[in-house]
């Protein structure tokens, strides 16, 4: 059986596409939302592994509706669909919770490398997002006294990998470790920044300027 799948956008043409692509993938798609109120509703009811998100929607839109169902339900991940890549948007969807972002002239490869990434607890960082990110920490504050701790080389390396979009077993591959020591420089890693997954660790390593994004 496939990664539990939902769906949650106010375009129907564009959810049967995804619908279409993503089972041709091998995904299970268990439903479908039409806007960010149905999503949290349907979140519940299906208990999907990933859902893949539209930002702009009705009513409840993405963000929102992102934001109340990790609440609820903290297992689930989320992928944001985005028309444009907006720095406000984007750090909106990092603090809801979001596990990955793609702006949706992406291609179904890079949508289903995003969900199966998520879904093993990665997050994926569309390539046309990546400049957005970094204007947007750089409006950020200077960090504080307590933040200022600095990590090895080569959780450098590793972190500056994970922010160019390299997956666990990539990063194992690229710096020939295996990925068990990966995932323990990631601990480490989450600890000195004190950060709690991927994205919040390569925001205050991008601030700090211990790493940067291209």
């Amino acid at each position: 059986m496939g990664i539990r799948l939902m769906l949650a956008d106010d375009h129907r043409m564009l959810r049967e596409g995804l619908r279409r692509s993503m089972t041709d993938q091998g995904f299970d798609v268990v439903g479908e939302a039409r806007d960010g109120d149905e999503a949290i509703h349907l979140a519940e009811d299906l208990q999907p592994e990933v859902i893949l998100m539209d930002v702009t929607m009705p009513e409840v839109d993405g963000v929102e509706a992102t934001r109340q169902i990790k609440e609820r339900f903290s297992d689930i991940k989320i992928v944001m669909l985005t028309m444009h890549a907006d720095r406000e948007v984007l750090a909106a969807a990092i603090r809801a919770g979001a596990s990955g972002y793609l702006v949706k002239d992406c291609s179904t490869q890079e949508i289903a490398d995003a969900v199966r990434m998520a879904a093993s607890g990665e997050t994926a960082l569309s390539p046309q997002l990546a400049a957005s990110m970094l204007a947007e920490v750089r409006k950020l504050d200077q960090p504080s006294r307590d933040e200022d701790r600095v990590i090895t080389k080569r959780e450098e390396e590793v972190l500056q990998l994970i922010a160019n979009g390299c997956s666990t077993g990539e990063v194992a591959e690229q710096l020939y470790i295996s990925q068990k020591t990966v995932k323990n420089h990631l601990a480490s890693i989450y600890q000195k920044l004190d950060a709690r997954d991927r994205t919040q660790a390569v925001l205050q390593a991008v601030r700090m300027g211990i790493i940067h994004l291209d």
